[in-house]
């Protein structure tokens, strides 16, 4: 990755939905969170609509795809389980990515990737889906090199780095091996013709370092972290500061 091509910044706006939802009120409005996130320049909006509805609604999903179709050349990203809820969503949006992650209905957080060859045969078919329908497939994945090839084999077009165990090391004596670990994964997923996205519990501290060193990274996810800095910050100024995060990495 060089500074030719900047690493997009897609805001998850899950967390906005779940402070909605602690009322009756509409507010804050998922929306208008986008709306603000697009204005101050971010590449793109991701949404993980659960089957709970615990945070991101159906509604939500909708209004989002409605409002990105004013936006040309910036992209919408929903994540789930295919084998879940996604794909009636996929079906009718059409946004211009899936990301499918392995999640169970009750699951906290996402927290792993999917696993080659156990998981093959069922994604295939849905990733081809997808591909029909217009719509590039990312496949939510640990930092294993080896697991790389077998994801472009099942016909993904992007894998995302799930980041967390960087996360954790950071500031620690082990995140050195953690970001030799990323850039390896990400070497391998350009070896086989894959896209690199990353995603989970990057922040401000850690985003730097992490676009410096994994090469390829084509866009970064960010939600919690991005959306408790805005509660100091405003979205706009906290647009900003990531991207000035992505710039400082690829400088």
């Amino acid at each position: 990755m060089t500074a030719a091509r900047r690493t997009a910044l897609s805001v998850n706006v899950n967390k906005v939905a779940l402070v909605r939802n602690t009322r009756h009120l509409g507010i804050p409005s998922v929306t208008r969170a986008a709306q603000l996130c697009l204005e101050a320049g971010a590449q793109g909006i991701t949404v993980h609509p659960r089957p709970d509805a615990r945070h991101i609604r159906a509604q939500d999903v909708y209004d989002l795809a409605a409002l990105l179709k004013a936006w040309p050349g910036r992209e919408f990203n929903i994540e789930g389980n295919p084998t879940q809820n996604l794909m009636d969503f996929i079906r009718e949006v059409r946004p211009d990515q899936a990301t499918f992650v392995p999640d169970g209905e009750d699951q906290f957080t996402s927290d792993h990737g999917w696993s080659f060859p156990q998981d093959a045969e069922r994604l295939r078919p849905l990733i081809a889906e997808c591909k029909a329908l217009g719509v590039r497939v990312s496949l939510f994945m640990d930092a294993v090199p080896g697991q790389m090839a077998a994801a472009r084999a099942v016909g993904a077009d992007r894998v995302e780095l799930y980041t967390e165990p960087y996360a954790a090391a950071w500031a620690t004596p082990g995140q050195e091996r953690q970001l030799q670990q990323y850039a390896a994964a990400a070497q391998a997923a350009l070896d086989a013709g894959l896209g690199v996205n990353a995603g989970h519990d990057l922040n401000r501290d850690n985003l730097a370092a992490f676009v410096a060193r994994v090469p390829g990274l084509l866009e970064v996810s960010i939600g919690h972290a991005f959306v408790a800095d805005a509660l100091e910050l405003g979205y706009a100024a906290t647009v900003r500061a990531y991207q000035q995060c992505i710039d400082q990495g690829l400088a």
